[in-house]
């Protein structure tokens, strides 16, 4: 089953889809957020619809929202392809690099990104993430880890690179938390369909050059490792989303140009779809 956010922004409506038929949620649910996914909602949800028990949508004309509401938090991990680390200038990190992004950077898997005003740096980034569906804190072992996660979705840790490391002291959040710049989606698929996140082609284009190409399977810190060892310094909580890291091929390498108006970036994984956004000046 794939979970999806349709409509316009801050009134989307979640829903439930198995590749054909679309069922409403709203009489479970008023949105996929952290409560919903913490009463396991995700596995009712696929209960209710094949029991024939929730109405059908017509998809026709319908924006595709983020899969999930507003995050409480959202978490990222860098340099954790060991090609993307060396692109980037540096050796292969012995542990997690967390940085964090606001809230507030999710939008819809085709909604515009909107480049900051002066910028020449600004970059793509596909990553696997992974939204948290129960609480996790102190975990005793990576073992106890998938438990805590609800699903996987795609996402785009789109990056100003000037603010991300020239103006950054070190804080690369001054350049990931610019509006629009964590597209979501178009699906969360639960765990139970995906299993711990390897083995997943994972890809970008940029006008419909191949830029990334890589898989899952090559993450440094699997998922299950990444949240065990966030849980030992954060709690982790329903609805937080994790984006784990990108594979070699973006901007910063030098081998592209990095992103102008008008350009179209599209990404995707297996199994949880693609995205498809048009890159804009700030007005």
């Amino acid at each position: 089953m794939r979970f999806q956010r349709l409509g316009q922004p801050g009134a989307e409506i979640p829903v439930v889809s198995d590749g054909t038929t679309t069922w409403d949620l709203r009489r479970l649910t008023a949105d996929i957020d952290g409560a919903f996914l913490e009463a396991d909602g995700l596995a009712r949800a696929a209960e209710a619809a094949a029991a024939g028990e929730l109405p059908t949508v017509d998809l026709a004309g319908m924006r595709v929202g983020a899969p999930i509401a507003r995050p409480t938090a959202v978490i990222c991990i860098g340099m954790n392809y060991a090609a993307h680390a060396r692109e980037s200038g540096s050796e292969p990190p012995s542990d997690i690099v967390v940085f964090y992004k606001h809230p507030n950077t999710v939008v819809g898997p085709d909604d515009a990104v909107i480049m900051p005003p002066g910028s020449t740096t600004t970059d793509w980034e596909v990553e696997l993430a992974a939204v948290i569906g129960k609480r996790a804190s102190y975990l005793s072992s990576p073992a106890e880890a998938l438990d805590h996660v609800a699903g996987f979705t795609v996402a785009n840790d789109v990056s100003e690179r000037e603010y991300q490391l020239q103006r950054s002291l070190g804080q690369w959040s001054k350049g990931k938390s610019f509006a629009t710049f964590n597209p979501l989606g178009p699906w969360l698929v639960p765990t139970a369909s995906i299993g711990d996140g390897s083995g997943l082609g994972i890809w970008s284009t940029v006008n419909g050059e191949q830029r990334q190409k890589s898989t899952t399977s090559d993450l440094i810190f699997s998922v299950a490792e990444i949240v065990y060892r966030l849980s030992q310094f954060t709690v982790l909580e329903p609805g937080d989303l994790i984006n784990t890291g990108t594979p070699e091929g973006v901007g910063l390498s030098g081998r592209f140009p990095y992103l102008a108006p008008g350009d179209v970036v599209e990404l995707g994984i297996d199994g949880l779809g693609q995205q498809r956004t048009t890159v804009r000046a700030a007005d």
